[in-house]
């Protein structure tokens, strides 16, 4: 599979009313974000500030978010190790058939 077009449409929203909504409905005690995209900063700030609940950030680049890290209960990169240790089988089976990991990943 290849993929042409890698832009994300309304996730950052998507995220953020998430986000808002299930801190308002006390669906968690913390939240952790996982972005780098610093459109989150005010939802963020909501959640922490006015519904005082923690919500943390783990950034998936190298280089950091200034504007997240400043709003975050905490911060943190995702360390490569876990990273991988937290993927499929490159090879997966269910009652369809089997899914395969492209080589490139």
């Amino acid at each position: 599979m290849e993929v042409l077009d890698t832009k994300e449409k309304g996730s950052d929203v998507n995220l953020a009313t998430y986000l808002l909504w299930d801190g308002f409905n006390k669906e968690y005690e913390v939240a952790v974000v996982i972005s780098s995209d610093s459109d989150l900063v005010e939802p963020i700030k909501v959640v922490i500030n006015q519904l005082g609940l923690p919500v943390g950030v783990l950034h998936p680049y190298r280089r950091k978010s200034t504007e997240l890290s400043a709003v975050a209960t905490f911060y943190r990169p995702i360390r490569k190790r876990a990273l991988g240790a937290s993927q499929f089988p490159s090879i997966l089976t269910d009652a369809d058939g089997t899914i395969s990991k492209p080589t490139t990943w």
